[in-house]
């Protein structure tokens, strides 16, 4: 069965830091795009950064460019998500998905479709108090 396990959520102050976890199972990790989204309450679901695992190559959006650094370990099948400067804006349940490289025309990651992924995990919860 495919898993993708995402923790290291929680409870920050403003500015704090706080590095996410997306475990993964079950799928050929060293052929995918992971992908971090995020939905905060009364907001459609959004992409913050996609990684392609067999190069290392990143896309981040420019709302968190320079604050988030996504990376990946994969002899660990886990990608990370390094949030630094983190706003009360950024609150949110955060997510990571994931889609298999070979079997894809375009990314679904890199333009932000979350249902085009083909697996996604339950969430964890980024609460950043002010």
């Amino acid at each position: 069965d495919v898993q993708l396990q995402a923790s290291g959520g929680g409870l920050v102050q403003n500015g704090g830091s706080l590095r996410l976890s997306c475990r993964a199972s079950g799928f050929t990790f060293d052929d995918s795009i992971i992908g971090w989204f995020r939905q905060a309450p009364g907001k459609e679901r959004e992409v913050l950064s996609c990684i392609t695992t067999s190069d290392g190559g990143t896309v981040v959006v420019d709302s968190v460019q320079g604050r988030f650094t996504i990376s990946s370990d994969n002899a660990k099948n886990t990608v990370y998500l390094q949030m630094n400067s983190l706003k009360p804006e950024d609150t949110a349940v955060y997510y990571c998905a994931a889609e298999i490289k070979s079997k894809k025309y375009w990314s679904s990651c890199r333009v932000g479709h979350w249902y085009g992924m083909d697996y996604g995990g339950k969430g964890t919860q980024v609460t950043v108090s002010s």
